[in-house]
């Protein structure tokens, strides 16, 4: 059993780290941005596109334009920095087979209720990380 970010989730943390590093009120450009976290610049509009749909940055057009913060760093749990870019993390399928989870008499499977636990303390866990601990730690 592997838990691992998508590439495109490990975009969107980097991204989230270098912008909660920025000063108040300063901005980072794409290209600036992609260089420092060594994002291809081909991911990162698309990755910063994201996030900012999520509400998790801002953008600032224009020549000085730029990506920052929507809101304090503090207030920003990484499970919204992976939903934003991966979608909703709650599992639908069966982890046995393939499909919903019901066995051929209409029951869950053994497993079931182990594996939504286990998914559910997970989650918990996200939802409880902060951009800023993480970063400071």
């Amino acid at each position: 059993m592997r838990l691992q970010l998508t590439r495109r989730g490990d975009y969107a943390v980097r991204a989230m780290f270098a912008l909660s590093d920025l000063p108040p009120g300063e901005v980072r450009s794409a290209r600036a941005l992609a260089e420092e976290v060594t994002i291809p610049a081909r991911f990162v509009t698309e990755v910063l596109g994201d996030l900012a749909r999520a509400e998790l940055v801002q953008a600032r057009p224009g020549r000085t334009g730029g990506y920052r913060l929507a809101r304090p760093a503090d207030t920003i749990a990484l499970l919204e920095i992976i939903e934003a870019v991966e979608g909703d993390s709650r599992t639908t399928n069966c982890v046995l087979r393939d499909g919903a989870c019901r066995s051929a008499d209409g029951d869950q499977c053994a497993v079931h209720d182990i594996f939504v636990a286990a998914h559910e303390a997970l989650l918990s866990e996200l939802r409880g990380a902060r951009l800023s601990e993480l970063r400071a730690g």
